[in-house]
This record gives structure tokens, C-alpha cells and sequence, in this order.
């Protein structure tokens, strides 16, 4: 029961490292607690206790998928996200079979489950990584090392180290009563406080020559599903927006952009289909005599839709366009669907499933100076897949552009979510990023991973003003993937070492028996 209580409170702690709760210190308390009630519990067990804790933790903070949709798919994507925790306890309490906390276990075994989890199943879905709470954070820094992976490793080697620490000090008191040396429990808690703070050496430069960037969020007529319900009524939103802004410009009130962005779905009708939609947005163009970037749904190719980022320049008309690589399962299209009707009708609603596009998405513009702008593209939950995150930069890209649509979640978490990972986005990759939304939040984001101006939900407003351009690359884009194939490796030969100790050891008498049922009651 200690355990169960432990993990269910690791769960409800970790809630606490995300938005809009920001407390990121409870993430290596949170793994402390799991650390600790998982040691020693062996592999079903552990499991057990690990899925207990996974659900208190998933549950509520992906209670924004279920706000207009209903329960089922909210409560079966926490289900299947706490499954991985699941692993990671099964793992972890087989690992730590003799009773002892591990560390460093603790840590392999955490960033190989979150990348398992980041990848499977139908692509993964990598939202709530350890590292997307801990953009205030010195944990957050290190991002720009070794990425995402990287810091969840440090956070779990902090945590485990904590929960070393108290472990030892349960068991020592006998010892300390007797006047001997508190170094085997100071010695583990300094060493989480250092990892605590080891960010801070990280540096995050913000230097680089400039652009002006302007980003529009139009709002739409009313938050749901439905947001689009009145024909063209986003698109008419954002083209009003802007057109404001220009005013201002044209007053001398506000410097003029070198490249406008909307959000995705900003075109709440085909653009290049629709010739009132087109013409609206040549306009725009036109008026503002700089390129523009919109998100919107084209019907094509025959049969599906592809979720768009267009770039149209003035005299040119569209020039560039960018397909979403990673649709979202189950919203915008259904794998496998003939298998799971067989569960729920409801997979039909999705009539049209979205395609995928082939290649990363980098535009390509030129301020008034001559200075060139390399935007690279993510639309919506793309911003949270490390790899797409990190072909666009390895592409070129010297500032990113994150176009995305929360109308379909509400006043719910999930735009500061969204928002906080945008921000260890621009650290991990040294990048600024202008993170567009149709209904907030919106914001821009300089490379250190301030975010500026950031907007209220279901207001029309825009973001605007100069954010450094940067072509040097980070240590983590370097080194890509590799911190996690470590990772897996490092894994790998510790279960392979633990099952070889296994076989070769004497099974455990009655004394011994009795040691180990004495602590995991204490």
C-alpha cells in the first residue's frame, strides 16, 4: 500500500511541472517518489505501480483532448500514454529487484520509455516529455546539450539521486545514532542539487542580425469543432487583423514587418480553389507589400486533404507551399480504420483522411535590406516531434514558424502547453520562433526561450517586432538522436548484466528475505 500511495502521489506531484501550474521543481520530486516506490518491486508490480501513476498524471493533463469530443478518447490516449509508465515501472522495479534505489536506471529507463512513447504507436505522441515543463527552469537549458532526451535523463538522475538519499537515510539511522558520517545521504542529495542547477552554465545566445515579424491571430466565431461553421468567417478575421496592423504601420506607429505569418487554418476554405478566398488574400498581399504566410486546408489530392502552410509574395502570387509530414491519428485521419469501426463508428466522422508531406518546409525571403529570412515550418503538434523539429533546422532554417489552431480545445491547458514546448523548441535549437495561433496563445520567442507579447485566448490581437536570425547550430541538433540510441545501448547491457547476476546468484534465504520485506515496509 506505502508504494501504491508513493506512486499515485509521483503522479499528481508531475501534474504540477506543466501548465498552467509551472512549478518545475516538482518534476524531480515527482520522479523521487517513483524512484522509490517502484525499487524493489519487481516487474509486475512494477508495472502495476507504474500505470497506477501514469494515469493520476495523464489523466487530468490531457483533459483538454476530450473537451468537445467527449471521455472515450480523452481517457483512452491517457491510458495508452500511462502504459509506457507502466514499462518504465516493470523495467525499473525488476532492475531494482534486491530493493535499492538506482539512479542511473532510473534514468536509462526513463528517456527509453519517453522515446518509445514519442514514437509509438502510428508515429507516437511525444506531448508532456519531461523537458516541455521546464522552460523557466536550469533543467530547461540543457535542452540545447543534448535535447528533449537529455534533459529527462538529468531530471530522472536527479530524482532518483533524491530518493537515494532518503533511502539511505531510513536505513542509516542506526548508524547515525552511533555518531557515524551523514555522507552516504548528503552525498546523493548534492549530487541532485548540482544536476539542479547545471544548467545554468548552458549559454543561449541571442545575438544575430535582425527581422521584423508581424503574426496575426484572427480569432474565430465561437471555440469547438465547429469553429469554422460560418463560411469564411477565419479568413475574413485575419485579413481584418491585418489590415489593422498595416494601418499602423502606415501611421508610423509600428515598424513594418518583413514577413507577416497566420496560423494554421487561417483559410477556413481552400486558398488556391476559391477564387473570393484567393482574392482576399492577393489583397492582403498586395496591401501590405510583404510576404505572407497562411495556413489553411487544401482539397487535395483527390479524395483526402493535406493541412497547408502557403507563402504568397507580392506581384507572385503563391510560391512555396509546406504539407503537415505528421497528421495527427484518429483527428485527422484513422490508421487501420476498417479494425477499429469495429469498435466505434465514430472513426467515421474523420470522412476525409489528411495525407502527409514529404519533405521538411523552409521558405525563402528577403527583407527590405536584403537580409534573408529562412522560416522553417511546424504546424500545430508537429512542434512537439524532435526529429521534425530538427529537420527543418538541418535544412537551413534560421527561425522557425509554429502555425497552429486551439480553437478545437477551448480554455483548456493545452495552448500553454503548446507554448511552453515552442520555448524549449527555440533553446534546443538556438532559433527564434514566431509561434502563431488562430485563437492565442501567441507570442514570439527569442532563442533563450523568452516568449514575448504572449496573447489571451479567443482575443483578436497580433505579435509583433525584430527577433535575431541564427545559422550556427546547437550541440543537440548535432548531435540529433544519438543521446537516446546511448541511452537505449547503455540500457540494453545493464538488463543483459542484471540478468546474467540473476542466474548466477544463490537464491536469497530467509534472513535475507526478511531484510528486504522489513524496508519495503518502512
Amino acid at each position: 500500500m506505502r508504494r501504491l500511495l508513493l506512486s499515485l502521489l509521483g503522479g499528481g506531484v508531475l501534474c504540477l511541472a506543466f501548465p498552467t501550474f509551472d512549478v518545475w521543481v516538482a518534476a524531480p520530486v515527482a520522479l523521487a517518489l517513483w524512484a522509490w516506490a517502484w525499487a524493489g518491486s519487481g516487474l509486475r508490480r512494477g508495472a502495476a505501480l507504474g500505470l497506477a501513476g501514469g494515469l493520476v498524471f495523464f489523466v487530468p493533463t490531457l483533459s483538454w483532448s476530450g473537451i468537445y469530443v467527449g471521455s472515450l478518447p480523452w481517457l483512452a490516449l491517457a491510458t495508452l500514454e500511462a502504459l509506457f509508465l507502466a514499462v518504465a515501472g516493470g523495467l525499473y522495479g525488476w532492475l531494482t529487484r534486491s530493493g535499492g534505489v538506482r539512479p542511473l536506471a532510473l534514468a536509462l529507463v526513463w528517456v527509453v520509455t519517453e522515446g518509445f512513447r514519442a514514437r509509438a504507436p502510428y508515429g507516437g505522441f511525444p506531448w508532456l516529455k519531461l523537458a516541455f515543463g521546464q522552460a523557466d527552469s536550469p533543467f530547461g537549458r540543457l535542452v540545447a546539450v543534448g535535447g528533449a532526451p537529455f534533459v529527462g535523463f538529468v531530471i530522472a538522475l536527479s530524482g532518483g539521486l533524491l530518493a537515494l538519499g532518503v533511502q539511505r537515510l531510513l536505513r542509516d539511522r542506526p548508524v547515525r545514532r552511533a555518531g557515524m558520517p551523514a555522507r552516504r545521504v548528503l552525498l546523493p542529495v548534492a549530487g541532485a542539487l548540482v544536476l539542479g542547477v547545471a544548467g545554468l552554465a548552458v549559454p543561449l545566445p541571442t545575438d544575430g542580425p535582425s527581422a521584423q515579424f508581424l503574426g496575426v491571430q484572427g480569432n474565430v466565431a465561437r471555440p469547438g469543432l465547429d469553429f469554422n461553421a460560418e463560411r469564411r468567417q477565419v479568413l475574413d478575421n485575419h485579413v481584418a487583423a491585418t489590415l489593422a496592423a498595416q494601418q499602423d504601420v502606415a501611421a508610423g506607429r509600428a515598424p513594418a514587418p518583413d514577413l507577416v505569418v497566420w496560423p494554421e487554418n487561417a483559410s477556413d476554405i481552400d486558398p488556391l480553389r476559391n477564387a473570393d478566398a484567393k482574392a482576399e488574400i492577393l489583397d492582403t498581399v498586395a496591401t501590405l507589400d510583404r510576404p505572407l504566410v497562411v495556413g489553411g486546408l487544401l482539397e487535395e489530392p483527390v479524395g483526402f486533404v493535406s493541412n497547408v502552410a502557403l507563402l504568397f509574395e507580392p506581384g507572385r502570387g503563391n510560391t512555396a507551399r509546406y504539407v503537415k509530414r505528421h497528421p495527427v491519428p484518429f483527428a485527422e485521419y484513422i490508421p487501420n480504420r476498417a479494425f477499429w469501426r469495429q469498435f466505434s463508428a465514430e472513426v467515421d466522422l474523420v470522412t476525409r483522411d489528411f495525407v502527409p508531406g514529404p519533405a521538411p518546409g523552409v521558405f525563402t525571403v528577403r527583407t527590405a535590406g536584403g537580409t534573408e529570412i529562412r522560416a522553417g515550418i511546424a504546424i500545430c503538434f508537429e512542434v512537439a516531434y524532435d526529429d521534425i523539429m530538427r529537420d527543418v533546422v538541418e535544412a537551413g532554417a534560421n527561425v522557425l514558424v509554429v502555425q497552429t489552431n486551439n480553437a478545437t480545445f477551448g480554455y483548456t491547458a493545452e495552448s500553454p502547453q503548446q507554448l511552453a514546448i515552442s520555448r524549449l523548441r527555440a533553446m534546443e535549437a538556438g532559433r527564434s520562433v514566431v509561434h502563431v495561433s488562430t485563437v492565442g496563445q501567441s507570442a514570439l520567442i527569442t532563442p533563450d526561450g523568452t516568449a514575448h507579447q504572449v496573447t489571451s485566448l479567443f482575443t483578436q490581437a497580433v505579435v509583433r517586432g525584430a527577433l535575431p536570425l541564427r545559422d550556427s547550430t546547437t550541440l543537440a541538433t548535432r548531435l540529433g538522436e544519438a543521446p537516446e540510441w546511448v541511452a537505449a545501448g547503455a540500457l540494453l547491457a545493464l538488463l543483459l548484466l542484471s540478468t546474467r547476476t540473476t542466474r548466477t546468484t544463490r537464491p536469497a534465504g530467509p534472513d535475507e528475505t526478511k531484510d528486504e520485506d522489513d524496508d519495503d515496509a518502512a
